[in-house]
């Protein structure tokens, strides 16, 4: 009998560092009956946080998925339906270094619950966090968490989402009290108010009367409420304006179509760490997030034929199709985490991943529920679950029915702005750095190595301070590669600022048939915009005509001018962001070659380059630091002399929030500093944001300290 997709729900939990999105995790599946003993973020002995590394700090790395059973809960576990519900639950982190983790897992989920801090509101990662949703169209609802802290104030929250993030956020619960007066919530949906017994860790929990002092705020907040609902439906629209009353199913109806097609969001509230609000942003996920049916059907290409676009529909009755959003490899081998989005996929069988035009055969399906698993027979639509046997598939990958082929859209990733040093302590140590590194890319699509032929040393390559030494760690305790760590290092860029030509001639005669290429190249800046024929900010445009260069050498040339691009001028950085016209050369009968005109791309973008005003950039971040208003001059102050640009600096009660741009060579070691000059007390998040023209006094010290 096939199963019902209607009653499943994919969704993930999301938000900024500190929010309380792995308590919120911790307390599903405690209600939900996945576990039966609570997991708590500061003891270390969270389910969802599995690494020890996580369990040490204390914060979310790598996203955790498990698959929890759920039915409509009211007061004293009574069902208010009869329907079982299944969750597919992944956790995400909320530190910016780790926000590719965020990334892959939203591009997977149908829907999504947002966590905001109940006194700070919206935060640096809350905005990138909701960027992404948007990106990839899932909709969310949003959890107003630990409204039990001093200082929680629900509708400055609500305000915050409105403002920072462009939202449309409608309160669907209202808390009772806050702070240390907070002890329960209002459905403003079915006009009643609950509250949780500690003692019994939220299990118990029981309806109380609508307190006298919040009647006519409820009556307000819920007629906000119908009227959204009535907005989002045409039916509904009409029977509001006509003076009607809306049902309660009505109301839920109209709530629903507007959270899955974006139109509102959804606020709840609640304490999870206090056991409060738990079930009922359950009972929310059910009513009002989408089941994959809900979702329109996926798009692909047929990779046969690129110009034919194929669907491919929620149902088993479709041709398989999934795609791989994360790798993990241990002493057993590979680990895929694989989302299902038509048809079904059995034990052993064959299928093709078509991203690679490779052959894969699913040895062992995995229903994940974090670091551990259970076995599965097989695996079907909506599913996300973990696959052993796939020997070849990164993150993006298509895996799909080879008698069915299919492309998904790919993932994109930000490109990595730190790097550092790592070398070998031993031989031994070199022998196995090298298998550790390629295992390493092929788990984290923001990772990257290389080796320096010129100082003979391994250089990684991450998206902040954190996520290097998280790798450096990996590589010691769990790869067993003991490494010398260098210090961490920009990841500078170059890029041309004027026009030139140039020539690349590349002659060579030692006996025998030598070696001839010739071409010539204009060169100026160029600054990709979408549907363009471009490739990583590179523009190649052929302009021979009357064949003075064969065309069979022209991709040569190119590739030749992609690889010298790999290493500017300047400082050896990457050169991009520039378009290379080809529109002369010459060639010879016998000693043209492929090779040969390879090295004449080479030499001619090199000489091209030098004569371009070639110029370095360097990766700005975006800053946020939230400090006690006391310290604000000299925090603003030390920003100045770091080339901080102040963007906005907002008072929120006793602290003062400071949003800015800075370059991140100005910025290792922040952390000490500002610890130094705020007694401790005050934090910041930095997320990469874009890469900007290095002043020229200071192109001269990075360029005069590499030689």
């Amino acid at each position: 009998m096939a199963r019902d997709l209607s009653k499943f729900r994919n969704i993930g939990i999301a938000a900024h560092i500190d929010a309380g999105k792995t308590t919120v995790s911790e307390r599903i599946l405690f209600y939900t009956g996945k576990t039966h003993k609570i997991g708590e973020v500061h003891e270390g002995t969270a389910v969802m946080d599995h690494l020890q590394e996580e369990q040490e700090r204390g914060i979310t790395i790598t996203s955790a998925a498990t698959t929890c059973p759920w039915f409509l809960h009211g007061p004293g576990n009574t069902r208010l339906s009869p329907d079982d519900y299944t969750i597919n639950l992944i956790d995400t982190p909320g530190h910016v270094d780790f926000t590719v983790e965020v990334e892959r897992s939203l591009r997977v989920l149908d829907g999504a619950v947002a966590v905001f801090d109940g006194r700070e509101g919206v935060e640096a990662q809350s905005e990138t966090v909701w960027r992404q949703a948007t990106k990839y169209n899932v909709p969310r609802l949003c959890f107003v968490n630990k409204m039990d802290k001093i200082g929680a104030d629900f509708e400055f929250v609500v305000g915050t989402i409105r403002d920072r993030l462009g939202a449309n956020p409608v309160p669907i619960q209202l808390p009772i009290g806050a702070a240390d007066t907070f002890r329960g919530v209002i459905d403003l949906i079915e006009l009643k108010a609950y509250e949780w017994d500690e003692d019994t860790k939220g299990r118990e929990w029981r309806e109380i009367p609508i307190p006298e002092d919040m009647k006519e705020k409820v009556e307000h907040a819920r007629n906000y409420m119908i009227e959204k609902a009535a907005e989002c439906d045409d039916t509904l629209t009409e029977k509001y304006l006509n003076g009607e009353v809306l049902s309660i199913e009505e109301i839920k109806r109209g709530l629903r179509k507007g959270t899955i097609s974006i139109q509102i969001n959804p606020v709840l509230c609640g304490s999870a760490l206090k056991y409060k609000g738990v079930q009922l942003l359950l009972n929310t996920v059910v009513y009002l997030l989408p089941s994959p049916l809900d979702k329109p059907p996926v798009k692909g290409f047929d990779p046969r034929k690129k110009d034919v676009e194929l669907v491919r529909k929620s149902d088993i009755n479709d041709p398989f199709c999934g795609i791989v959003f994360k790798i993990v490899s241990d002493q057993h081998g590979d680990l895929t985490y694989m989302r299902v989005y038509s048809g079904k996929l059995d034990q052993g069988a064959r299928i093709i991943n078509s991203t690679r035009d490779k052959r894969e055969i699913a040895s062992r399906i995995w229903e994940m529920h974090a670091a551990d698993r259970k076995p599965r027979d097989y695996a079907e639509a909506g599913d996300i679950v973990g696959i052993v046997g796939f020997k070849y598939g990164l993150t993006g990958d298509t895996v799909c029915d080879p008698e069915h082929p299919i492309v998904l859209e790919k993932m994109e990733f930000p490109e990595p702005v730190i790097s550092m040093s790592i070398e070998p302590k031993s031989s031994n140590d070199k022998n196995k750095l090298g298998e550790a590194l390629t295992t390493l890319r092929r788990e984290d699509p923001t990772f990257r190595s290389n080796f320096d032929q010129e100082t003979g040393q391994t250089i990684i390559h991450g998206m902040g301070e954190l996520h290097l030494e998280i790798i450096a760690n990996k590589l010691k305790r769990d790869m067993k590669v003991d490494v010398i760590v260098g210090k961490p290092k920009v990841a500078y860029k170059e890029t041309i600022n004027g026009k030139s030509e140039a020539q690349g001639k590349h002659v060579k005669q030692s006996g025998g048939r030598g070696q001839y290429g010739d071409c010539w190249i204009r060169m100026e800046p160029y600054t990709p915009v979408e549907g363009d024929d471009s490739e990583d900010s590179i523009l190649f445009v052929n302009k021979i005509v009357g064949g003075t260069i064969p065309k069979e050498y022209i991709p040569s040339i190119e590739y030749g001018i992609r690889q010298a691009a790999k290493t500017g001028i300047l400082a050896g950085y990457p050169l991009l962001n520039f378009k290379v016209e080809l529109f002369d050369g010459s060639y010879h009968d016998v000693d043209s070659s492929q090779i040969a005109f390879e090295q004449a791309g080479i030499l001619a973008l090199r000489e091209a380059a030098r004569k371009a005003k070639p110029i370095l950039l360097e990766p700005i971040m975006k800053l946020q630091v939230v400090t006690p208003i006391e310290f604000a001059g000299p925090v603003q102050g030390d920003l100045s002399s770091r080339r901080a640009m102040i963007e906005n600096a907002e008072q929120r009660g006793n602290t003062q929030v400071i949003d800015a741009t800075v370059p991140l060579a100005s910025m290792f070691g922040y952390s000490t500093i500002l610890r130094s000059l705020t007694q401790g007390r005050a934090t910041y998040t930095m997320e990469p944001h874009s890469y900007h023209q290095v002043p020229a006094n200071v192109q001269q010290e990075i360029l005069a300290a590499q030689k």
